[in-house]
């Protein structure tokens, strides 16, 4: 969360021609604090919507002929950012599932100012939105993914465009004992310690199932490790635990350590609960905040249909 103050400070301070070249790191960072209300580590996130951190996205059951996903995202009033996702998924056969996705994340209520403090009555313009393609297929017990997409990010009068291609794997090992996840985000050059993009790493293993009351609801628990590098500061590591009722509830907690710009660094902890609903599945999680600045929040809908 603390991040978003550098995004401020740089749109403030920096001179005109060097703001145009922190749009695409200003960009990422706002996705960054979109980020902070995942309550699992973000290469490990599955789901419709997930394609937008991780394109390794193949259904463990029969392919979904149609997938539709929507979320939004509210942070506190201290950040005030407001951001949504939405994908749609389709199979293509042996081809595998392919479909769209976009994106937005923005600043409110930011007014200009000339030359005291009280506001002109004019907003500042800070957001960023991706529109892209996406692609997932399981190859040789190996789920692989592809997202292409154009990103824009303004910054008051300032525009920057910029096409990105991201990557990301997941598989499985002894059964669903332990997987292991990694992908690339919002990736435009080779180089690894760019702040515009990211690199995710995760690994979840089943520490325990069974059934509840000498019943047959089968309960799975998983603890979970991830890890967001490559972004020219340190590390983000994330640890968690999760559990699912018969495929029907789950709960994850996660409490993530951000690297940050500096060298302090700060914990977070984060909730998120997951409910079926016949074709449909709702999400709720909430993201507890650092430093007092409040609760961000996030609500999903997903429905998929076979």
């Amino acid at each position: 969360m603390q991040r978003i103050g550098l995004l401020v400070l740089g749109l403030f301070f920096a001179a005109s021609g060097a703001a145009a070249g922190q749009q695409a790191p200003a960009g990422s960072t706002l996705w960054r604090v979109a980020a902070t209300t995942l309550p699992i580590p973000t290469a490990l996130a599955t789901g419709a919507a997930a394609a937008f951190w991780n394109p390794a996205q193949v259904p463990d059951s029969a392919p979904a002929r149609l997938q539709l996903a929507f979320e939004a995202i509210q942070t506190p009033s201290a950040v005030d950012a407001t951001g949504m996702i939405a994908t749609v998924r389709a199979s293509a056969g042996r081809f595998g599932q392919v479909g769209l996705l976009y994106g937005r994340v923005g600043l409110s209520d930011l007014t200009q100012t000339i030359d005291s403090p009280d506001p002109t009555g004019a907003t500042i313009p800070v957001y960023t939105f991706a529109f892209g393609a996406t692609w997932a297929r399981r190859i040789a017990g190996t789920n692989l993914g592809a997202t292409i997409a154009s990103q824009e990010t303004r910054l008051d009068t300032s525009r920057s465009d910029r096409w990105t291609f991201d990557v990301g794997a997941s598989r499985n090992f002894a059964g669903d004992r332990l997987r292991v996840a990694l992908a690339t985000h919002f990736f435009s050059s080779l180089k690894f310690n760019d702040p515009a993009h990211d690199l995710y790493a995760g690994i979840e293993a089943r520490l325990w199932q069974g059934s509840v009351s000498g019943g047959r609801d089968r309960v799975v628990v998983r603890g979970r490790y991830g890890l967001a590098f490559g972004h020219g500061f340190a590390a983000d590591h994330q640890l968690g635990v999760g559990a699912e009722l018969v495929r029907k509830v789950s709960f994850d907690l996660m409490v993530a350590r951000e690297g940050g710009y500096s060298s302090g660094a700060s914990w977070r902890p984060v909730a998120g609960l997951g409910l079926m609903i016949g074709k449909y599945r709702v999400t709720l999680a909430r993201d507890t905040g650092v430093n007092e600045v409040g609760s961000a929040y996030r609500v999903g809908v997903e429905a998929t249909f076979k």
